[in-house]
């Protein structure tokens, strides 16, 4: 068995919810409620307005983290209504989430542009949290392991093995987000492990056993325990569930005990 620690990471995605004024005071319930806990780390995914008001709530919290939701493929220039990476450094961003499903769907991001993004966030020391998922046709149809390690393989297998250390990945099941379906705690095992098993094919055991896999389908307080305990489970990227202080600290409590 690997000695090696993975980060625990409970991220939560505000999406497109919260105003201005309940967006820091939901940051700042969260910064009084959660000392740090067994090491893990506490992202906020918050909109683009939230992010330099939330950045300085949490700056006396090192175990709280900041994420943009999205960000743009170019370094900067005449993209109305695109936020860059330098924009995001500039106020104190740690995380860029990618590839959301939503954004897959409703923007049409593609893989190739997705590689793009990786890169750019990389290039600013960002840390990109890498959405995959499947739709529920494709789980019904028993291809959703080649569907994700073909989403794995375009968007981010061009990166050095150093590079994609940097990497989180969050599996979402996109039959499970906001429907109140989860996937079982076995399906998200079973799914974690094969993006971990192709992983290690692609850069080797060791990178593999470093990566941060987060699943991210209607992650509750009910079932973050169970999910969390899965040997390949390394957190969650929450949605709803993220914007109560008081349930995403019982989600943000739920990682086993050292």
């Amino acid at each position: 068995m690997s000695t090696i620690k993975r980060q625990q990471i409970a991220a939560g995605n505000w999406k497109m919810n919260m105003n201005y004024n309940d967006g820091l005071a939901l940051a700042q319930a969260l910064v009084d409620q959660n000392p740090a806990n067994n090491g893990a780390h506490m992202v906020l995914g918050v909109p683009f307005i939230h992010l330099k008001g939330v950045a300085d709530i949490i700056a006396g919290a090192d175990h709280i983290h900041l994420a943009a939701q999205n960000c743009s493929e170019h370094e900067k220039g005449a993209y109305t209504g695109q936020i860059s990476v330098d924009m995001l450094n500039s106020v104190g961003a740690d995380y860029v989430i990618l590839g959301h499903s939503e954004r897959r769907e409703y923007n049409a991001e593609s893989n190739a542009l997705l590689a793009s993004k990786t890169d750019r966030v990389l290039a600013a020391g960002l840390i990109p949290i890498f959405c995959c998922g499947e739709a529920l046709n494709i789980r019904e149809a028993g291809t959703q392991n080649a569907f994700v390690a073909n989403q794995l393989q375009e968007s981010l297998f061009h990166l050095s093995a150093e590079d994609f250390g940097k990497i989180v990945i969050a599996y979402e099941p996109i039959w499970a987000i906001g429907t109140g379906v989860t996937a079982s705690p076995a399906q998200a095992q079973e799914m974690h492990a094969s993006i971990r098993a192709l992983i290690a094919d692609q850069y080797g055991d060791e990178v593999a056993e470093a990566t941060t896999i987060l699943y991210g389908g209607s992650v509750k307080p009910a079932n973050a325990v169970e999910l969390f305990g899965q040997p390949d489970v390394d957190g969650g990227l929450v949605g709803g569930a993220s914007l109560k202080a008081d349930g995403f600290t019982a989600i943000y409590n739920a990682f086993p005990a050292e």
